[in-house]
């Protein structure tokens, strides 16, 4: 098998209605980085990707063939409790709440552009 040096073998594929929105949430809430973007003569995103922490996410804009297919999603953060208030405060709505977790300290929300985020700190 033969894949770009920086990809994962597997990686989330995400078609929204809104992906500069998106984007914009990505690099607030979790510091991610753009690093592809492309464009069709209309200016409709075709493709695009960040990178947070070293996970590469890809995303094209929806179309009436291309519905949009949101995602669930789970992500480490260095703090969890941080991390669901940026969400929150950039139109994110709570899942759950902050807790302890036998697994870490965990909480959900969901984006404005209908992904599920699952974030935990360890």
């Amino acid at each position: 098998m033969s894949k770009p040096k920086d990809q994962q073998t597997v990686t989330p594929y995400l078609i929204l209605s809104d992906v500069e929105g998106f984007i914009s949430f990505t690099k607030k809430v979790f510091g991610a980085v753009e690093t592809e973007m492309h464009r069709d003569d209309n200016g409709r995103i075709m493709h695009a990707q960040v990178d947070i922490g070293g996970s590469i996410l890809m995303m094209g804009e929806s179309t009436h063939e291309w519905k949009p297919q949101p995602a669930g999603l789970f992500i480490y953060v260095d703090d969890a409790d941080s991390s669901y208030k940026l969400a929150l405060e950039n139109g994110a709505e709570s899942i759950t709440e902050p807790a302890d977790q036998n697994y870490g300290r965990s909480c959900g929300v969901k984006d404005a552009y209908g992904n599920t985020w699952w974030i935990t700190s360890v």
